[in-house]
């Protein structure tokens, strides 16, 4: 039973997304439900003597990087190409030489952009793309974008960097906001600037940004493996000391839906399908065709899920309304997802491992999924011991909702 007050459980902005905005190679490109890095170097912190540490939800990386600030060996998965890629950037070593290559390297592909000697990219298929970018914006990436490869001569560092920092340009040019999960359009262009005045600095900007965090190297190896974390033992041939993750939450959130800009220009997205076809082989999100599949979706009845499912989804759809029916069904997916990689998970662990997961739980319809709790039952019917919920903060103003770690023990003997 967790006792709650008040003065326990807070709001705290450092816990959240917003703490790597200026937090080195963290901050490099935002993404709403990462968790913060001083949460998980509070984490990791803990352990002393050099580990070897998992992160099975690689997101944008903070395990892993944060796991190899601190001189720990690390390997984290994903199913997303774009997250890999860009886990891969944010842990790898850079030279002084590599980086002053790329600070040359950017100003070269502005003058490319200035003078147009280089033949723009088409546009990604983004439906209305008009309403992210104005045509200058537009313009301005589509010749960037070309100019690029014509400049970094192959080296795939010097790209990596430059290919960050467009990232990084491509969202302030852009006119969305992302101040809610949801995220929106504003009515008036968040920038408006004047083709090669206002953008080129832009740019240049945030190339320093980025060459700043890559001057701080890791001391701690990395691996990034692309792989699903419902069956780790096919992508991984080692066992771990330490797993340090957030997984998806409970609320439908799709991480392709913030990621499109990005997975878009870089060539990772062609269409929109492709994104829901993404979005149904993860665990937790759903878009477009991910969310039409969950009408037919049956539990394969091959996993262990808690006790008190079956009720909490009665709540949910206790009629045979449509959009209810399909959100049960999410809610039953995302469990026993979770449940294949618990079940795989202790393929890969040493004896003695320690998990922590740090997770929200949600409401659907006014009933509470608690996702802690969820895990907790998991975790024991699996074989892992000493298992604990802590609460960490409040998500927002609704009293309800709740981010916890659950930790646990896998069994030394």
């Amino acid at each position: 039973m967790i006792h709650r007050t008040k003065t326990q459980i807070r709001q705290r902005a450092d816990y959240t997304h917003r703490f790597n905005n200026k937090t080195g190679r963290h901050g490099w490109l935002r993404l709403t439900p990462a968790y913060s890095v001083k949460l998980v170097n509070e984490t990791i912190g803990i352990y002393r003597s050099s580990l070897s540490v998992l992160d099975p939800f690689c997101g944008s990386g903070t395990t892993a990087l944060s796991a190899a600030n601190r001189g720990h060996g690390a390997t984290t998965t994903d199913i997303n190409p774009f997250l890999i890629w860009l886990a891969r950037v944010k842990t790898a070593h850079y030279s002084e030489a590599s980086l002053e290559k790329a600070e040359k390297a950017g100003k070269a592909a502005l003058d490319l952009v200035r003078r147009e000697a280089v033949d723009p990219v088409d546009e990604p298929n983004i439906h209305k793309i008009e309403r992210w970018w104005d045509a200058r914006a537009r313009c301005f990436l589509s010749y960037l974008k070309a100019a690029i490869p014509q400049v970094a001569a192959d080296e795939g560092p010097i790209s990596d960097l430059l290919y960050v920092a467009f990232c990084r340009t491509l969202i302030r040019l852009s006119n969305a906001a992302f101040n809610h999960q949801s995220m929106s359009f504003r009515n008036d262009s968040q920038l408006e600037f004047d083709l090669g005045i206002q953008a080129e600095p832009v740019f240049l900007d945030d190339l320093r940004s980025v060459l700043g965090g890559a001057r701080e190297n890791p001391s701690g190896v990395v691996s990034v493996v692309r792989g699903d974390a419902r069956d780790l033992p096919s992508c991984l041939d080692a066992r771990f000391d330490v797993v340090v993750t957030s997984p998806p939450y409970v609320n439908r959130m799709s991480y392709i839906r913030e990621l499109r800009p990005y997975m878009y220009w870089l060539g990772y997205l062609t269409d929109g399908r492709g994104a829901g076809e993404l979005d149904w082989l993860a665990i937790g999100g759903t878009w477009g065709v991910a969310t039409s599949r969950l009408g037919s979706w049956t539990t394969s009845g091959d996993y262990r899920l808690p006790d008190n499912l079956t009720s909490i989804l009665a709540d949910i759809a206790p009629d045979d309304n449509g959009n209810r029916y399909i959100l049960a069904n999410y809610v039953a997916k995302y469990c026993e997802d979770m449940s294949k990689h618990f079940e795989g998970l202790r393929k890969v662990l040493n004896r003695g491992a320690c998990v922590h997961y740090i997770v929200g739980n949600s409401t659907f319809y006014g009933v509470l999924v608690p996702t802690e709790q969820v895990y907790a039952a998991m975790l024991r019917q699996y074989g892992f011991e000493d298992v604990s919920v802590r609460a960490i903060r409040k998500r927002n103003s609704k009293k309800e909702l709740i981010e916890f770690e659950v930790s646990a023990i896998w069994p030394d003997g």
